[in-house]
């Protein structure tokens, strides 16, 4: 799959996906909350609170709703404006019912940070900031300007100014920190979603391609006997016309009918051959899957060298290993990326012992960034181009998904991958080896990847020809 197949999910679209019944619900709970402290606030405490004008701003709240419920349906998803729009709503109502119950002297005032979060995690950057600004303004005003709150006896409730500004230095640092944190988590969150997704499609891909393999082993077995009986059958018949001078164009059509039997049977002999190989070749020697993997990158202009050898203790006979969609898939997107940035030539270096099987894949380039190299293997990490190099591959625009889709390929095999570079990026070129550039190193415990005979379902059989 082309790492531009996929393409990243903008903010205003993954805002649709809220469900108008989800934000209802929210209200809901909050209108419960904001009746419930209110009531308790006048009994139990005998606090003196502009009950109408309390009552009046949670009013509103469950018209508000009531309205949504009966004009929409519950499973309507928001636009980006609409979740703006309640969010927003949601805020003022609240700062409005807190200015009526003692601004910033009401406990409950830290509750401004719930809408502006809601924002952060679900709009756009443009809807968070109006949020939070609005936010900032409505919390810096509650700080002069509120109702305040007043007990049975007349005394006013008020917090010492100090805890006030405390109170509002607090709020407002949080609803950056918060409104940075929720956001920061929601987009590495979506991100490692929408790479998931591409590495399924990848993976689900290869696996398809294996599954034609086995159809058309399938197909070409079921059709050998009925072509075998339409053989034999015309065959006869072709036969038995010999006697019949004056019938000759029936003979000539019997043996027309033999031709193409037999042609079917070489095309159904090739597909069968070619369906058996994806089917039953479950493993394959080490260097031939690595040049399977390369293959298609091949005639990219670069040099693609392999070698292999034992490691310590190795035996010098080349291990079979499975041959698995992921492995071929994983091993391919690694040299695709060594291609796109070597000079000139490519290395992939196989080794093996009895405990271990090893690629190194090796390029001659720039190698890793130093800033990034922490980070590679996390989907939507590229570097920024220089001129030069848009200059020299102008179509090439990779999004970072290519060594994600390999890496989490290649680990669900059982596989562990390092990222390094051959020598200091920094350092003269006449200081540093051919194999300067980015180097990969797979390396698979010889239980997960080397193929046991003994084991269930990893004999390969006999590919016998279909007889005709």
């Amino acid at each position: 799959m082309a790492q531009g197949d996929l393409g990243l999910i903008g903010d205003e679209q993954r805002s649709n996906w809220i469900r108008l019944r989800t934000m209802i619900l929210l209200r809901w709970f909050a209108v419960i909350g904001q009746l419930v402290a209110i009531t308790l606030a006048q009994r139990l405490y005998n606090l003196q609170l502009e009950l109408g004008l309390c009552y009046l701003a949670v009013g509103v709240s469950i018209v508000g709703n009531l309205i949504a419920i009966s004009v929409f349906p519950e499973n309507k998803r928001l636009s980006e404006t609409e979740n703006f729009m309640m969010v927003m709503f949601d805020l003022l109502q609240l700062c409005f019912l807190l200015y009526l119950t003692g601004g910033l002297h009401n406990p409950f005032s830290l509750l401004v940070l719930a809408p502006v979060t809601v924002s952060a995690a679900v709009l756009s950057l443009r809807s968070t900031f109006l949020l939070g600004f609005t936010a900032f303004a409505l919390v810096t005003g509650m700080v002069y300007y509120h109702l305040p709150l007043r007990t049975e006896q007349g005394f006013i409730l008020r917090i010492p100014d100090i805890f006030v500004y405390g109170q509002w230095a607090a709020i407002c640092i949080a609803l950056v920190f918060i409104s940075v944190y929720s956001r920061r988590i929601t987009r590495e969150m979506n991100s490692m979603s929408d790479a998931l997704a591409a590495t399924q499609m990848a993976l689900a891909r290869a696996q398809k391609l294996n599954d034609l393999g086995g159809v058309v082993a399938a197909a070409a077995h079921e059709l050998g006997t009925p072509l075998a009986t339409i053989k034999l059958t015309s065959s006869e018949l072709a036969e038995e016309l010999d006697d019949h001078p004056d019938l000759v164009d029936l003979k000539e059509d019997a043996l027309l009918i033999r031709e193409q039997a037999d042609r079917c049977r070489d095309i159904l002999r090739s597909m069968g051959r070619a369906g058996k190989d994806d089917l039953h070749m479950r493993h394959a020697p080490l260097i031939e899957v690595i040049r399977e993997a390369a293959e298609p990158h091949q005639d990219r202009g670069k040099e693609i060298l392999i070698e292999d050898g034992p490691g310590p203790g190795g035996d010098y006979t080349q291990p079979q290993i499975l041959r698995r969609p992921e492995v071929i898939h994983g091993l391919r997107n690694l040299v695709q990326n060594a291609v796109d940035f070597a000079r000139t030539k490519v290395w992939v270096e196989a080794m093996w012992t009895d405990d271990v099987i090893s690629i190194r894949i090796v390029d001659d380039g720039r190698g890793f960034p130093q800033h990034l190299i922490g980070r590679i293997g996390d989907p939507f990490v590229r570097r920024r181009r220089s001129e030069s190099e848009k200059r020299a591959r102008p179509e090439y625009e990779g999004m970072g998904l290519g060594l994600f889709i390999a890496k989490t390929l290649l680990e669900r095999t059982g596989a562990e991958l390092s990222f390094a570079n051959g020598s200091d990026p920094y350092s003269a070129l006449s200081d540093q080896s051919e194999r300067r550039g980015a180097i990969v190193e797979v390396v698979w415990p010889h239980s997960k990847i080397v193929a046991d005979a003994a084991k269930p379902g990893t004999a390969l059989g006999e590919n016998r020809p279909i007889e005709i």
